[in-house]
Protein backbone atom coordinates (compact mmCIF):
# COMPACT_ATOMS: atom_id res chain seq x y z
CA UNK A 1 0.00 0.00 0.00
CA UNK A 2 1.56 3.40 -0.88
CA UNK A 3 2.22 5.73 2.17
CA UNK A 4 0.51 8.51 2.69
CA UNK A 5 2.36 12.41 2.74
CA UNK A 6 0.60 15.68 3.70
CA UNK A 7 1.78 19.49 4.33
CA UNK A 8 1.87 21.06 7.80
CA UNK A 9 -1.04 23.77 8.11
CA UNK A 10 -0.64 24.52 12.00
CA UNK A 11 1.86 24.18 14.77
CA UNK A 12 0.79 24.78 18.61
CA UNK A 13 3.74 23.94 20.75
CA UNK A 14 3.50 19.60 20.30
CA UNK A 15 0.10 19.79 18.34
CA UNK A 16 1.14 19.88 14.57
CA UNK A 17 -2.50 19.82 11.98
CA UNK A 18 -1.42 18.33 8.59
CA UNK A 19 -3.30 18.32 5.29
CA UNK A 20 -3.19 15.22 3.56
CA UNK A 21 -2.38 15.57 0.08
CA UNK A 22 -1.39 12.16 -0.95
CA UNK A 23 -3.25 8.78 0.14
CA UNK A 24 -4.88 7.71 3.43
CA UNK A 25 -4.23 7.86 6.99
CA UNK A 26 -5.48 5.96 9.88
CA UNK A 27 -5.58 7.01 13.74
CA UNK A 28 -2.29 6.28 16.03
CA UNK A 29 0.19 5.73 13.17
CA UNK A 30 3.37 7.17 13.03
CA UNK A 31 4.53 10.02 11.13
CA UNK A 32 7.49 12.46 10.08
CA UNK A 33 7.73 15.97 10.03
CA UNK A 34 10.56 16.75 7.53
CA UNK A 35 12.23 20.34 8.62
CA UNK A 36 15.11 22.25 8.06
CA UNK A 37 18.46 20.21 6.74
CA UNK A 38 16.40 16.86 6.37
CA UNK A 39 15.72 16.18 9.94
CA UNK A 40 12.64 13.92 10.77
CA UNK A 41 10.72 14.23 13.40
CA UNK A 42 8.82 11.37 15.02
CA UNK A 43 4.89 12.25 15.70
CA UNK A 44 1.93 10.13 15.94
CA UNK A 45 -1.45 10.06 14.84
CA UNK A 46 -4.00 11.39 17.26
CA UNK A 47 -7.17 12.92 15.70
CA UNK A 48 -8.36 12.52 12.13
CA UNK A 49 -11.16 15.33 11.01
CA UNK A 50 -12.91 15.48 7.84
CA UNK A 51 -11.59 16.68 4.43
CA UNK A 52 -8.49 14.97 5.00
CA UNK A 53 -7.12 16.94 7.75
CA UNK A 54 -5.31 15.29 10.89
CA UNK A 55 -3.59 16.32 13.99
CA UNK A 56 -0.23 14.38 15.36
CA UNK A 57 1.25 15.00 18.81
CA UNK A 58 5.05 15.14 18.11
CA UNK A 59 7.47 13.61 20.23
CA UNK A 60 10.34 16.32 19.98
CA UNK A 61 10.64 20.35 20.06
CA UNK A 62 8.42 21.68 17.43
CA UNK A 63 10.74 25.20 16.90
CA UNK A 64 11.39 26.41 13.63
CA UNK A 65 8.60 24.09 12.32
CA UNK A 66 6.93 25.95 9.50
CA UNK A 67 3.43 25.70 7.50
CA UNK A 68 4.04 23.86 4.19
CA UNK A 69 6.76 21.48 6.18
CA UNK A 70 6.67 17.92 4.16
CA UNK A 71 4.81 14.69 6.36
CA UNK A 72 5.32 11.06 5.51
CA UNK A 73 3.01 9.11 7.24
CA UNK A 74 4.48 5.45 7.92
CA UNK A 75 1.50 3.00 8.03
CA UNK A 76 2.56 1.64 11.01
CA UNK A 77 1.44 2.35 14.83
CA UNK A 78 4.28 3.31 17.55
CA UNK A 79 5.82 0.06 18.72
CA UNK A 80 8.69 -1.08 20.52
CA UNK A 81 11.63 -3.73 19.38
CA UNK A 82 11.44 -6.79 21.63
CA UNK A 83 14.58 -9.15 21.44
CA UNK A 84 17.56 -10.44 23.76
CA UNK A 85 19.73 -6.55 24.26
CA UNK A 86 17.04 -5.00 25.96
CA UNK A 87 18.15 -5.48 29.80
CA UNK A 88 21.04 -3.32 30.92
CA UNK A 89 20.27 -0.12 28.67
CA UNK A 90 19.01 2.83 28.98
CA UNK A 91 16.67 4.52 26.56
CA UNK A 92 14.43 7.70 25.53
CA UNK A 93 10.61 7.37 25.63
CA UNK A 94 10.88 6.37 21.66
CA UNK A 95 13.61 3.78 22.74
CA UNK A 96 16.74 5.69 21.40
CA UNK A 97 19.63 4.34 23.57
CA UNK A 98 20.35 7.62 24.97
CA UNK A 99 24.50 6.71 25.89
CA UNK A 100 24.76 6.22 22.19
CA UNK A 101 22.62 9.51 21.54
CA UNK A 102 25.23 11.01 23.66
CA UNK A 103 28.39 10.40 21.96
CA UNK A 104 26.73 11.72 18.69
CA UNK A 105 26.49 15.55 20.77
CA UNK A 106 27.03 16.27 23.86
CA UNK A 107 22.99 17.99 23.78
CA UNK A 108 20.54 15.89 22.47
CA UNK A 109 19.72 17.32 19.08
CA UNK A 110 16.30 16.96 17.38
CA UNK A 111 15.59 14.41 14.96
CA UNK A 112 18.20 11.45 16.11
CA UNK A 113 17.27 8.27 15.70
CA UNK A 114 19.52 5.13 16.73
CA UNK A 115 18.78 1.50 16.34
CA UNK A 116 17.60 0.45 20.11
CA UNK A 117 18.75 -2.70 19.92
CA UNK A 118 22.26 -3.17 18.72
CA UNK A 119 22.98 -5.10 15.79
CA UNK A 120 26.24 -5.81 15.49
CA UNK A 121 26.08 -8.04 19.07
CA UNK A 122 26.47 -11.59 18.07
CA UNK A 123 24.32 -13.59 20.39
CA UNK A 124 24.42 -17.88 21.20
CA UNK A 125 20.85 -19.28 19.45
CA UNK A 126 19.46 -22.72 20.60
CA UNK A 127 17.18 -24.16 18.77
CA UNK A 128 14.17 -26.01 20.41
CA UNK A 129 11.90 -26.82 17.74
CA UNK A 130 12.77 -28.74 14.50
CA UNK A 131 12.11 -28.37 10.57
CA UNK A 132 8.47 -29.54 9.93
CA UNK A 133 7.38 -28.61 13.30
CA UNK A 134 3.24 -26.76 14.03
CA UNK A 135 4.27 -23.36 15.71
CA UNK A 136 1.70 -20.83 16.44
CA UNK A 137 2.29 -17.46 18.20
CA UNK A 138 4.23 -17.20 21.08
CA UNK A 139 5.85 -20.35 21.01
CA UNK A 140 9.28 -21.29 21.66
CA UNK A 141 11.77 -21.34 18.82
CA UNK A 142 14.86 -21.43 20.80
CA UNK A 143 16.48 -19.46 23.14
CA UNK A 144 20.15 -17.60 23.95
CA UNK A 145 22.00 -16.48 27.19
CA UNK A 146 20.94 -12.67 28.20
CA UNK A 147 22.87 -11.35 31.62
CA UNK A 148 21.38 -13.47 34.05
CA UNK A 149 18.75 -15.38 32.13
CA UNK A 150 18.04 -17.95 29.40
CA UNK A 151 15.69 -15.50 26.91
CA UNK A 152 13.88 -17.52 24.70
CA UNK A 153 12.93 -16.51 21.22
CA UNK A 154 8.74 -16.55 20.11
CA UNK A 155 7.21 -16.87 16.85
CA UNK A 156 5.83 -13.33 16.94
CA UNK A 157 2.78 -12.42 19.19
CA UNK A 158 1.15 -10.63 15.87
CA UNK A 159 1.40 -13.49 13.71
CA UNK A 160 -2.44 -15.80 13.34
CA UNK A 161 -2.74 -19.15 12.98
CA UNK A 162 -0.24 -22.65 12.48
CA UNK A 163 2.61 -22.08 10.79
CA UNK A 164 5.07 -24.88 9.59
CA UNK A 165 8.50 -24.70 10.40
CA UNK A 166 10.30 -25.05 6.70
CA UNK A 167 14.10 -23.60 8.04
CA UNK A 168 15.38 -23.19 11.47
CA UNK A 169 19.36 -22.86 11.80
CA UNK A 170 21.77 -24.47 14.10
CA UNK A 171 23.51 -23.87 17.34
CA UNK A 172 25.53 -20.61 16.73
CA UNK A 173 26.26 -17.03 16.78
CA UNK A 174 23.84 -15.17 15.73
CA UNK A 175 22.84 -11.47 15.60
CA UNK A 176 18.84 -10.10 15.64
CA UNK A 177 19.13 -9.34 11.63
CA UNK A 178 19.78 -12.17 10.50
CA UNK A 179 17.13 -14.98 10.14
CA UNK A 180 16.95 -17.78 12.24
CA UNK A 181 13.54 -19.63 10.57
CA UNK A 182 11.47 -19.70 8.03
CA UNK A 183 7.62 -20.74 8.51
CA UNK A 184 4.84 -21.38 6.32
CA UNK A 185 1.34 -20.45 6.92
CA UNK A 186 -1.71 -22.91 5.17
CA UNK A 187 -1.48 -20.79 1.51
CA UNK A 188 1.93 -21.37 1.53
CA UNK A 189 3.07 -18.38 2.17
CA UNK A 190 6.66 -18.12 3.85
CA UNK A 191 7.76 -15.63 6.74
CA UNK A 192 10.92 -15.22 7.62
CA UNK A 193 11.77 -15.06 11.54
CA UNK A 194 14.49 -12.82 13.15
CA UNK A 195 15.26 -13.17 17.08
CA UNK A 196 13.90 -9.38 17.69
CA UNK A 197 10.33 -8.33 16.42
CA UNK A 198 8.15 -5.37 16.67
CA UNK A 199 4.98 -4.80 19.20
CA UNK A 200 2.69 -1.73 19.19
CA UNK A 201 3.14 -0.09 22.63
CA UNK A 202 -0.63 0.64 22.94
CA UNK A 203 -1.75 -2.70 22.49
CA UNK A 204 -1.87 -5.14 25.60
CA UNK A 205 0.10 -8.42 25.14
CA UNK A 206 -2.85 -11.52 25.30
CA UNK A 207 -2.37 -13.78 28.20
CA UNK A 208 -2.14 -17.33 27.90
CA UNK A 209 -4.12 -17.65 31.31
CA UNK A 210 -4.69 -14.72 33.80
CA UNK A 211 -4.27 -15.70 37.26
CA UNK A 212 -4.86 -13.65 40.37
CA UNK A 213 -2.02 -11.83 42.16
CA UNK A 214 -1.91 -14.28 45.72
CA UNK A 215 1.54 -14.49 46.64
CA UNK A 216 3.28 -11.45 48.14
CA UNK A 217 6.42 -9.76 47.00
CA UNK A 218 8.94 -9.69 49.57
CA UNK A 219 10.48 -5.32 49.25
CA UNK A 220 13.19 -5.20 52.49
CA UNK A 221 10.98 -2.65 53.51
CA UNK A 222 9.29 -3.42 56.98
CA UNK A 223 5.99 -1.39 56.69
CA UNK A 224 5.16 -2.49 53.04
CA UNK A 225 6.14 -6.29 53.68
CA UNK A 226 4.38 -6.27 57.24
CA UNK A 227 1.56 -4.02 56.71
CA UNK A 228 0.32 -2.88 53.50
CA UNK A 229 2.28 -5.34 50.66
CA UNK A 230 2.10 -6.02 47.50
CA UNK A 231 1.96 -9.42 45.48
CA UNK A 232 3.42 -10.33 42.19
CA UNK A 233 1.19 -9.09 39.48
CA UNK A 234 -0.10 -6.13 41.93
CA UNK A 235 -0.85 -2.37 41.62
CA UNK A 236 0.51 -0.01 43.65
CA UNK A 237 0.50 3.83 43.92
CA UNK A 238 2.75 5.88 46.37
CA UNK A 239 1.31 9.16 46.12
CA UNK A 240 3.08 12.16 48.36
CA UNK A 241 3.63 15.84 48.55
CA UNK A 242 7.21 17.10 46.77
CA UNK A 243 10.07 16.11 49.24
CA UNK A 244 8.09 13.05 51.09
CA UNK A 245 10.43 10.23 49.81
CA UNK A 246 8.61 9.20 46.75
CA UNK A 247 11.75 8.69 44.40
CA UNK A 248 13.83 7.12 47.59
CA UNK A 249 11.67 4.89 48.05
CA UNK A 250 11.13 3.47 44.47
CA UNK A 251 14.52 3.21 44.34
CA UNK A 252 14.85 0.84 47.06
CA UNK A 253 12.24 -1.06 45.65
CA UNK A 254 14.65 -1.15 42.41
CA UNK A 255 17.48 -2.55 44.77
CA UNK A 256 16.00 -4.70 46.92
CA UNK A 257 12.39 -6.03 46.01
CA UNK A 258 12.40 -10.03 44.64
CA UNK A 259 11.39 -9.04 41.44
CA UNK A 260 13.90 -11.00 38.33
CA UNK A 261 13.32 -7.72 36.07
CA UNK A 262 12.98 -4.23 37.03
CA UNK A 263 11.85 -1.58 34.74
CA UNK A 264 12.00 2.26 35.63
CA UNK A 265 10.34 4.68 33.82
CA UNK A 266 11.20 8.12 34.83
CA UNK A 267 8.37 9.53 32.38
CA UNK A 268 8.57 13.34 33.39
CA UNK A 269 10.87 13.25 36.60
CA UNK A 270 12.81 16.27 37.32
CA UNK A 271 15.92 15.59 35.27
CA UNK A 272 18.67 16.04 38.12
CA UNK A 273 16.60 12.85 40.17
CA UNK A 274 16.55 10.37 37.20
CA UNK A 275 20.32 11.49 36.09
CA UNK A 276 21.06 9.77 39.66
CA UNK A 277 19.28 6.59 38.41
CA UNK A 278 21.59 6.94 35.15
CA UNK A 279 24.69 7.38 36.91
CA UNK A 280 24.12 5.45 40.16
CA UNK A 281 22.73 2.15 38.90
CA UNK A 282 25.78 1.13 36.86
CA UNK A 283 28.17 1.72 39.86
CA UNK A 284 25.39 -0.42 42.38
CA UNK A 285 25.78 -4.12 43.35
CA UNK A 286 22.76 -6.19 42.91
CA UNK A 287 22.99 -7.86 46.73
CA UNK A 288 21.30 -10.82 45.34
CA UNK A 289 23.53 -11.55 42.35
CA UNK A 290 26.65 -10.15 43.51
CA UNK A 291 26.94 -8.28 40.15
CA UNK A 292 25.96 -5.45 38.46
CA UNK A 293 22.13 -4.28 39.52
CA UNK A 294 21.75 -2.92 35.66
CA UNK A 295 22.19 -7.10 34.61
CA UNK A 296 18.34 -7.17 35.26
CA UNK A 297 17.37 -3.10 34.34
CA UNK A 298 16.16 -1.22 32.03
CA UNK A 299 15.72 2.39 32.40
CA UNK A 300 13.53 4.29 30.13
CA UNK A 301 14.40 8.26 30.64
CA UNK A 302 12.06 11.05 29.89
CA UNK A 303 12.37 13.83 32.29
CA UNK A 304 11.02 17.13 32.83
CA UNK A 305 13.73 18.83 30.38
CA UNK A 306 12.55 16.49 27.46
CA UNK A 307 9.65 16.76 24.76
CA UNK A 308 6.35 16.62 26.80
CA UNK A 309 4.72 14.11 24.24
CA UNK A 310 7.19 11.50 24.70
CA UNK A 311 6.13 11.21 28.31
CA UNK A 312 3.14 8.90 27.47
CA UNK A 313 5.35 6.97 25.05
CA UNK A 314 7.55 6.23 27.44
CA UNK A 315 5.11 4.59 30.08
CA UNK A 316 3.59 2.44 27.54
CA UNK A 317 7.22 1.16 26.05
CA UNK A 318 8.09 0.42 29.62
CA UNK A 319 4.88 -1.54 30.40
CA UNK A 320 5.18 -2.93 26.87
CA UNK A 321 8.78 -4.24 27.75
CA UNK A 322 7.79 -5.57 30.68
CA UNK A 323 4.64 -7.85 29.16
CA UNK A 324 7.57 -9.50 27.26
CA UNK A 325 10.06 -10.21 30.15
CA UNK A 326 6.75 -11.84 31.60
CA UNK A 327 6.26 -13.90 28.79
CA UNK A 328 9.76 -15.16 29.47
CA UNK A 329 8.54 -16.31 32.74
CA UNK A 330 10.10 -14.05 34.68
CA UNK A 331 8.86 -11.76 37.65
CA UNK A 332 9.13 -8.15 36.38
CA UNK A 333 8.34 -4.73 38.30
CA UNK A 334 7.67 -1.77 36.86
CA UNK A 335 8.39 1.61 38.54
CA UNK A 336 7.12 4.94 37.12
CA UNK A 337 8.10 8.09 38.60
CA UNK A 338 5.80 10.06 37.86
CA UNK A 339 2.43 9.14 36.24
CA UNK A 340 1.14 13.03 37.32
CA UNK A 341 3.43 14.82 35.13
CA UNK A 342 2.47 11.78 32.48
CA UNK A 343 -1.19 13.05 32.76
CA UNK A 344 -0.11 16.67 32.61
CA UNK A 345 1.32 15.69 29.18
CA UNK A 346 -1.95 14.41 28.78
CA UNK A 347 -3.54 17.40 29.71
CA UNK A 348 -1.83 20.00 27.69
CA UNK A 349 -2.22 18.11 24.53
CA UNK A 350 -5.98 17.33 25.16
CA UNK A 351 -6.13 21.59 25.91
CA UNK A 352 -4.55 22.14 22.32
CA UNK A 353 -6.87 19.21 20.91
CA UNK A 354 -9.87 21.92 22.28
CA UNK A 355 -11.49 18.97 24.29
CA UNK A 356 -14.02 19.75 27.02
CA UNK A 357 -12.01 19.57 30.23
CA UNK A 358 -12.55 17.37 32.70
CA UNK A 359 -12.04 18.42 36.68
CA UNK A 360 -8.79 20.35 36.97
CA UNK A 361 -8.60 20.53 32.98
CA UNK A 362 -7.66 16.97 32.92
CA UNK A 363 -9.18 14.59 30.04
CA UNK A 364 -13.02 13.59 30.58
CA UNK A 365 -11.12 10.14 29.78
CA UNK A 366 -8.24 10.42 32.40
CA UNK A 367 -9.53 8.07 34.52
CA UNK A 368 -10.00 5.32 31.57
CA UNK A 369 -6.17 5.73 30.49
CA UNK A 370 -4.72 5.25 34.19
CA UNK A 371 -7.14 2.14 34.54
CA UNK A 372 -6.50 0.68 31.74
CA UNK A 373 -2.28 1.44 32.32
CA UNK A 374 -2.65 -0.62 35.83
CA UNK A 375 -4.93 -3.50 33.77
CA UNK A 376 -1.43 -4.33 32.12
CA UNK A 377 -0.01 -5.75 35.49
CA UNK A 378 -1.04 -9.09 36.07
CA UNK A 379 -0.14 -12.72 36.31
CA UNK A 380 0.01 -14.90 33.31
CA UNK A 381 0.05 -18.84 33.20
CA UNK A 382 2.36 -19.61 30.48
CA UNK A 383 1.83 -22.52 28.21
CA UNK A 384 4.93 -24.11 29.18
CA UNK A 385 4.03 -23.99 33.07
CA UNK A 386 6.13 -21.52 33.99
CA UNK A 387 4.19 -18.23 35.49
CA UNK A 388 5.28 -14.74 35.08
CA UNK A 389 4.11 -11.73 36.37
CA UNK A 390 4.24 -8.24 35.88
CA UNK A 391 3.62 -5.54 38.90
CA UNK A 392 3.47 -1.87 38.36
CA UNK A 393 3.80 0.51 41.29
CA UNK A 394 3.65 4.42 40.27
CA UNK A 395 4.20 7.43 42.18
CA UNK A 396 1.54 10.08 42.19
CA UNK A 397 2.40 13.80 43.06
CA UNK A 398 -0.56 15.45 43.41
CA UNK A 399 -0.47 19.63 43.64
CA UNK A 400 -0.04 20.42 47.38
CA UNK A 401 0.13 17.20 48.43
CA UNK A 402 -3.81 17.23 47.99
CA UNK A 403 -4.87 13.09 47.73
CA UNK A 404 -8.68 14.58 46.38
CA UNK A 405 -7.24 15.70 42.78
CA UNK A 406 -8.38 13.87 39.53
CA UNK A 407 -5.28 11.68 39.08
CA UNK A 408 -4.95 10.70 42.20
CA UNK A 409 -8.78 9.65 42.81
CA UNK A 410 -8.48 7.62 39.38
CA UNK A 411 -5.10 5.89 40.63
CA UNK A 412 -6.86 5.10 43.72
CA UNK A 413 -9.50 3.37 41.95
CA UNK A 414 -7.13 1.24 39.70
CA UNK A 415 -4.57 0.14 42.40
CA UNK A 416 -4.33 -2.47 45.13
CA UNK A 417 -2.31 -1.02 47.25
CA UNK A 418 -1.91 2.63 48.41
CA UNK A 419 1.25 4.11 50.22
CA UNK A 420 0.11 7.54 51.03
CA UNK A 421 3.22 9.39 52.02
CA UNK A 422 3.11 11.82 55.26
CA UNK A 423 4.59 15.27 54.91
CA UNK A 424 3.94 15.01 58.77
CA UNK A 425 6.75 11.96 59.29
CA UNK A 426 8.74 13.40 56.55
CA UNK A 427 9.37 16.70 58.59
CA UNK A 428 9.87 14.60 61.30
CA UNK A 429 12.46 12.46 59.92
CA UNK A 430 10.36 9.16 60.22
CA UNK A 431 11.15 6.98 57.27
CA UNK A 432 9.49 5.52 55.11
CA UNK A 433 7.39 8.67 55.67
CA UNK A 434 4.00 6.19 54.47
CA UNK A 435 0.84 6.91 56.20
CA UNK A 436 0.31 4.27 58.69
CA UNK A 437 -3.24 4.58 59.36
CA UNK A 438 -4.96 5.82 55.83
CA UNK A 439 -2.41 3.17 53.81
CA UNK A 440 -4.03 -0.02 52.46
CA UNK A 441 -3.78 -2.95 50.88
CA UNK A 442 -5.41 -5.53 49.58
CA UNK A 443 -2.65 -8.05 49.13
CA UNK A 444 -1.84 -10.91 51.94
CA UNK A 445 0.93 -9.85 54.01
CA UNK A 446 4.24 -11.89 54.75
CA UNK A 447 2.63 -11.94 58.26
CA UNK A 448 -0.87 -13.80 59.63
CA UNK A 449 -3.76 -11.66 59.30
CA UNK A 450 -4.25 -11.36 62.78
CA UNK A 451 -0.57 -9.83 63.26
CA UNK A 452 -1.67 -7.02 60.74
CA UNK A 453 -4.77 -6.52 62.64
CA UNK A 454 -2.68 -6.16 65.98
CA UNK A 455 -0.29 -3.92 64.50
CA UNK A 456 -2.98 -1.60 62.71
CA UNK A 457 -4.90 -1.38 66.22
CA UNK A 458 -2.13 -0.71 68.39
CA UNK A 459 -1.17 2.32 65.48
CA UNK A 460 -4.63 3.38 65.89
CA UNK A 461 -5.00 3.62 69.27
CA UNK A 462 -1.33 5.07 70.07
CA UNK A 463 -2.44 8.00 67.64
CA UNK A 464 -5.89 8.14 69.28
CA UNK A 465 -4.20 8.77 72.80
CA UNK A 466 -1.47 11.32 71.12
CA UNK A 467 -4.17 13.40 70.01
CA UNK A 468 -5.37 13.39 73.65
CA UNK A 469 -1.73 13.91 75.67
CA UNK A 470 -1.45 17.25 72.79
CA UNK A 471 -5.02 18.06 73.86
CA UNK A 472 -4.76 17.64 77.61
CA UNK A 473 -0.85 17.15 78.27
CA UNK A 474 0.54 13.99 80.17
CA UNK A 475 -1.10 14.45 82.50
CA UNK A 476 -4.25 14.37 81.77
CA UNK A 477 -3.81 10.36 80.89
CA UNK A 478 -3.53 7.45 83.19
CA UNK A 479 0.35 5.49 83.47
CA UNK A 480 -1.88 2.75 81.62
CA UNK A 481 -2.60 4.53 78.81
CA UNK A 482 0.47 6.63 78.43
CA UNK A 483 2.09 2.70 78.53
CA UNK A 484 0.05 1.88 75.47
CA UNK A 485 1.25 4.68 73.88
CA UNK A 486 4.91 4.43 73.77
CA UNK A 487 4.47 0.96 73.20
CA UNK A 488 2.91 1.86 69.78
CA UNK A 489 5.76 4.89 69.46
CA UNK A 490 8.60 2.22 70.08
CA UNK A 491 6.88 -0.18 66.98
CA UNK A 492 6.95 2.61 64.71
CA UNK A 493 10.43 3.71 65.86
CA UNK A 494 12.15 0.13 66.08
CA UNK A 495 9.88 -1.59 63.30
CA UNK A 496 8.43 0.31 60.89
CA UNK A 497 11.46 3.16 60.25
CA UNK A 498 14.06 1.38 58.69
CA UNK A 499 18.01 3.32 58.43
CA UNK A 500 18.60 3.26 54.34
CA UNK A 501 22.29 4.38 55.06
CA UNK A 502 22.43 0.97 57.13
CA UNK A 503 23.38 -1.89 55.22
CA UNK A 504 21.85 -4.20 57.70
CA UNK A 505 18.47 -2.03 58.67
CA UNK A 506 18.44 -0.84 55.19
CA UNK A 507 17.00 -3.92 53.29
CA UNK A 508 14.70 -7.30 55.48
CA UNK A 509 14.73 -10.24 54.48
CA UNK A 510 11.01 -12.22 55.00
CA UNK A 511 13.16 -14.55 58.03
CA UNK A 512 14.14 -11.83 59.80
CA UNK A 513 10.83 -9.68 59.55
CA UNK A 514 9.20 -12.82 61.11
CA UNK A 515 12.17 -12.62 63.98
CA UNK A 516 11.87 -9.07 64.75
CA UNK A 517 7.85 -9.28 64.97
CA UNK A 518 8.10 -11.78 67.04
CA UNK A 519 10.12 -9.50 69.47
CA UNK A 520 8.28 -6.48 68.76
CA UNK A 521 5.24 -8.19 70.03
CA UNK A 522 6.35 -9.89 72.96
CA UNK A 523 7.68 -6.39 74.31
CA UNK A 524 4.12 -4.68 73.81
CA UNK A 525 2.20 -7.70 75.10
CA UNK A 526 4.05 -8.00 78.21
CA UNK A 527 2.60 -5.59 80.94
CA UNK A 528 4.47 -3.38 82.78
CA UNK A 529 4.89 -2.38 86.60
CA UNK A 530 6.24 0.77 86.07
CA UNK A 531 4.78 3.89 87.52
CA UNK A 532 5.06 7.54 86.97
CA UNK A 533 5.06 9.10 83.52
CA UNK A 534 9.06 9.99 83.50
CA UNK A 535 9.99 6.37 84.63
CA UNK A 536 7.73 4.89 81.37
CA UNK A 537 9.52 6.99 79.12
CA UNK A 538 12.88 6.45 80.33
CA UNK A 539 12.51 2.86 80.35
CA UNK A 540 10.89 3.11 76.60
CA UNK A 541 13.69 5.69 75.54
CA UNK A 542 16.12 2.60 76.66
CA UNK A 543 14.39 -0.35 75.13
CA UNK A 544 14.20 1.65 71.88
CA UNK A 545 17.98 2.29 71.74
CA UNK A 546 18.91 -1.26 72.42
CA UNK A 547 15.98 -2.54 69.79
CA UNK A 548 18.13 0.06 67.29
CA UNK A 549 21.64 -1.05 68.20
CA UNK A 550 20.10 -4.67 67.77
CA UNK A 551 18.65 -3.95 64.05
CA UNK A 552 21.98 -2.67 62.64
CA UNK A 553 23.38 -6.30 63.27
CA UNK A 554 23.51 -9.06 61.27
CA UNK A 555 21.74 -12.36 61.81
CA UNK A 556 25.45 -14.00 61.47
CA UNK A 557 27.17 -11.50 64.07
CA UNK A 558 28.02 -13.39 67.29
CA UNK A 559 26.29 -10.63 69.15
CA UNK A 560 22.92 -10.56 67.67
CA UNK A 561 21.18 -13.62 69.80
CA UNK A 562 23.03 -11.66 73.04
CA UNK A 563 21.31 -8.56 71.96
CA UNK A 564 17.75 -9.86 71.44
CA UNK A 565 17.88 -11.47 75.14
CA UNK A 566 19.41 -8.34 76.45
CA UNK A 567 16.09 -6.62 74.65
CA UNK A 568 13.66 -9.82 76.12
CA UNK A 569 15.19 -9.21 79.50
CA UNK A 570 14.78 -5.66 79.78
CA UNK A 571 10.98 -5.70 79.69
CA UNK A 572 10.40 -9.09 81.78
CA UNK A 573 12.49 -7.05 84.63
CA UNK A 574 9.64 -4.42 84.41
CA UNK A 575 6.87 -6.92 83.99
CA UNK A 576 4.46 -7.31 87.23
CA UNK A 577 5.67 -9.63 89.51
CA UNK A 578 3.14 -12.25 91.57
CA UNK A 579 2.85 -9.72 94.36
CA UNK A 580 1.72 -7.02 92.36
CA UNK A 581 -1.06 -7.88 90.40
Amino acid sequence: MKKAKGKVVSVNESLVGVKIIEGAVINGEVAYIVIENDKRLKSEVIDVKPEKMVYLQVFEDTGWMKVGDLVEFTGLPLAVKLGPGILGSVTDGLQNPLYELAKKEWFLERGQEVEPLDNTVKWHFTPSVKKGAIVTRGDILGAVPEKLFQHKIFVPFSLQGDYTVKHIVTEGNYTIDEDIAVVEDANGTTIKLKMAFDWPVKKPMPFHERSVPVEPMPTGIRILDALFPIAYGGTACNPGPFGAGKTVLQHSLARHSQADVVIIAACGERAGEAVEVFKDFPELIDPRTGKSLMDRTFIVGNTSSMPVAAREASVYMATTVGEYYRKQGLDVLILADSTSRWAQALRETSGRKEEIPGPEAFPMYISTLISAFYDRAGVDILEDGNIGSLSIIGTVSPAGGNFDEPVTQATLLSTGAFWGLSRALSDARKYPAIDRIDSKSKYPSLLREEEVSFLIELLRDGKTIASNIILMGEKGITDEAYILYQKAELLDAVFLQQNSFNDVDGVTSPDRLRLMFDVVREIIETPLAIKGKEAIRSHFNFARQAYIDWNSMSIDDSEFEKQKFQILNLVKKRAYAKENV
